[in-house]
């Protein structure tokens, strides 16, 4: 229930669609209605809000703190006992329509995974990511099984997890899969706007993990007062940042993270099972 509700109250609330909304009912209020008060404080907002999402530093402002939350990975770093990525970069359902991997804009998670594949020969790799639509379909983990060569990866060292719906399903199954044991050190690959929910998640479920972000979408704080050259570039960053902080909230009311906003060795990651 928690995985549909979450799709449709996103949907209605996803900031560049509600922003439209606003500004095409203040438009309808002008002209076909009397109430020009309320029609002119709707527009102006949606117009507003559509111009400092799309063309001004807001995107930056909000994705910043999640992205610098966790450090990149040392290169010099120690060897892992296993590597898991979670899915979210590539496009199922059209992968399977066109018979061939089809990445999205998070698309250097797969990249990144056939890397520390590579670097890493004796590490365990877990690829953790089922269906994300509510009718089902099919898995990312099922393109990667099909198409592991083109991606980079040995099909025989991948262990392959297809249930998970979300980010707390990634966890628990995947710790449930590979029963991590203490002593052993396991490399977390996603997004980095993606990580102290993810880092959270595992957190919660017993598994520590060391973050390896990747998929950045800020420069740092240092090109804070970034221009967009394209409102839609800004639009859809505002969009991601936006469900990713209401990710957190939602996430920490259900129990489902140990802190409201995850950093590298928390103290409330109480449940250090594997190290």
């Amino acid at each position: 229930m928690f995985f549909i509700v979450s799709k449709v109250v996103f949907f209605l609330i996803t900031p560049s669609n509600l922003l439209i909304f606003l500004s095409v009912a203040g438009v309808l209020l002008l002209v076909a209605t009397r109430a020009r008060r309320t029609g002119t404080v709707l527009a102006v907002t949606g117009t507003v809000g559509l111009l400092l999402a799309g063309m001004f530093p807001a995107s930056e402002l909000a994705l910043l703190p999640l992205e610098q939350r966790f450090p990149p990975y040392p290169a010099d770093g120690p060897a892992p006992t296993g590597i898991i990525m979670l899915g979210g970069g590539i496009e199922a359902g059209l992968s399977e329509a066109r018979d061939q991997v089809v990445v999205n804009d998070a698309g250097e998670r797969p990249m990144y995974f056939a890397d520390l594949a590579r670097r890493y020969p004796q590490a365990r790799l877990l690829f953790s990511g089922g269906s994300g639509f509510i009718g089902g379909g099919v898995s990312e983990a099922d393109i990667v099984s099909r198409h592991a060569d083109v991606i980079g990866l040995p099909r025989s060292r991948v262990i392959l997890e297809n249930r998970s719906r979300n980010t707390r399903e990634n966890a628990a199954f995947s710790a449930a899969l590979v029963q991590p044991k203490p002593g052993e050190r396991w490399l977390l690959l996603t997004s980095a706007w993606h990580m102290p929910r993810a880092v959270g998640c595992f957190r919660q479920a017993g598994f520590t993990v060391d973050a390896y972000p990747v998929d950045y979408r800020t420069k740092g704080w240092g090109d804070v007062l970034h221009v967009h050259g394209f409102s839609s570039d800004g639009l859809l960053q505002f969009d991601l940042a936006v469900k990713e902080w209401i990710g957190l909230v939602a996430y920490r009311l259900a129990g489902y993270i140990p802190d409201w906003l995850p950093a590298p060795d928390s103290p409330s990651a109480s449940g250090n099972a594997n190290r």
